[in-house]
């Protein structure tokens, strides 16, 4: 039987496009417990919880010759049971590539958990703290994750890990945080403040992880788009009108509308508004000459499904 690239969170929208593009030259087996509506008929579905012991059955049976981790979710309403099923399922499905001879490991986390500071520099590397949490703490799940991936690295050097860091993805299936605020018709901006920011098309990460997947490549990488643009521009191309809001009430009303389930905007991302969080990517393209093939306006225009 040749051998498969296991899939894990295959069956949401990210992974569906990932699926999509990898499925023409490899064998994939998808793990995932949401199903997968229109999916390659060539592709073998098993609708599992990565906490559950079941699981390791697939790496068991199965060969198995490289792992696609991206089963890390992110709402913005954090519950103990995401965090058991970002922190847990990374733990259980990385043992299970450690015991059962899995070669490659690419696990999917976030530029998101460098977090933005007003001290952070213009652009920060790998090696810059996870510091997203002390400001946000809905994405220390992500960030334990992030960092379990890291400490699997050196205690299995047998085996090629990459962790890939995109900026924030967009797309015209995608549904994340970035998306549901550029597709508002009246979004909130914060006055006095225009950050750049930095997208990614769904396509170009698929086209990264099919990269990460040749053998010799190893290490923590960001994944960046084709360039960095003021907030204010990308809204002038999707046609947006912004309610500029005084920073210091801002904060107070989103806090009160959150907590009353009025909006599902967390107060913590306003300081995705206010301060930068600009990621280096030149090492991806250093090292393995990663290259995004989507433009620059086409990238913000997927937001509205062109």
């Amino acid at each position: 039987m040749r051998p498969a690239v296991a899939i894990t969170g295959i069956s949401g929208n990210l992974g569906r496009v990932v699926a999509k593009r990898l499925h023409r030259s490899e064998r994939i087996i998808g793990i995932d417990s949401r199903p997968f509506a229109g999916r390659p008929k060539d592709l073998e579905l098993h609708a599992l919880d990565l906490r559950k012991k079941k699981c390791e059955d697939i790496f068991r049976k199965e060969p198995i010759k490289a792992l696609v981790h991206m089963a890390l979710t992110h709402g913005p309403r954090t519950t103990g049971d995401q965090h058991a099923k970002n922190v847990l399922g990374t733990t259980n499905v990385l043992e299970y590539c450690a015991r059962h001879g899995v070669k490659k490991v690419v696990v999917l986390s976030s530029g998101g958990v460098y977090g933005p500071s007003p001290d952070n520099s213009n652009f920060l590397t790998e090696d810059a703290p996870l510091m997203a949490a002390a400001r946000f703490p809905e994405i220390r799940d992500l960030i334990e994750a992030d960092m379990f991936a890291q400490s699997f690295f050196y205690r299995h050097p047998d085996i090629e890990t990459v962790i890939l860091r995109p900026v924030q993805i967009v797309g015209p299936t995608i549904r994340n945080a970035a998306s549901h605020y550029l597709r508002l018709k009246h979004p909130w901006t914060l006055m006095g403040f225009d950050p750049v920011l930095q997208l990614i098309h769904a396509e170009d990460v698929a086209l990264a992880i099919q990269r990460v997947l040749e053998p010799g490549i190893r290490g923590v990488y960001n994944i960046v788009g084709p360039g960095e643009v003021p907030l204010s521009q990308i809204l002038r191309e999707l046609g947006r009108s912004p309610i500029p809001i005084p920073h210091f009430a801002a904060r107070p009303l989103l806090r009160t509308l959150f907590r009353y389930g009025v909006i599902d905007f967390p107060p913590g991302d306003l300081d995705f508004l206010q301060y930068l969080c600009a990621i280096d990517g030149s090492r991806a393209v250093t090292d393995w000459g990663f290259k995004p093939k989507v433009g620059l306006r086409e990238t913000i225009r997927s937001v509205l499904g062109e």
